[in-house]
């Protein structure tokens, strides 16, 4: 099996399990490493924030759950994390927990004549972020921005 269909079949039995306890999958990597390999998985609330008490208590549901079907043949490590405050903002879903927080982006394009914007997030589309920025607010289409990630203050 290749490392997609590997992924893709984890996330869809993890999902299920993240949902009822109010959680989202922020990311999944699977890491070849030495003996054995690392199944990571980002988990935050949809609302953000998350505890390591929950990150525990969700490792073990999730890993009983993972032997149970066997999908991971071999010897793994898993590990239930929270993303971070600095994580990557990749969807419209990210970049709404983040509304009226600051963000940083890095851009294809320039707009207005910058390749880097910071500035508060105001509103969110499944096409645009609006910034609100020292030099007034801004539409920056999602397709321009190549990174971006919650200011920490």
């Amino acid at each position: 099996m290749n490392l997609e269909s590997l992924l893709s079949r984890l996330r869809q039995a993890i999902l299920p399990i993240l949902e009822a306890e109010g959680f989202e999958l922020v990311e999944i990597n699977f890491i070849p490493q030495g003996r054995n390999p690392i199944l990571r998985l980002l988990v935050d609330r949809k609302e953000g924030g998350i505890s390591l008490g929950e990150c525990s208590r969700l490792n073990t549901k999730i890993g009983e759950m993972l032997d149970e079907q066997n999908l991971i043949q071999d010897r793994y490590i898993l590990e239930v994390s929270s993303p971070g405050l600095d994580r990557p903002l990749k969807n419209p879903g990210d970049y709404t927990r983040c509304i009226n927080r600051k963000a940083s982006f890095f851009l294809s394009e320039s707009i207005k004549g910058k390749m880097e914007l910071q500035g508060e997030i105001k509103e969110v589309t499944e096409t645009s972020v609006f910034v609100h920025t020292q030099d007034g607010d801004i539409e920056i289409p999602l397709a321009k921005v190549v990174k971006a990630k919650q200011a920490i203050e």
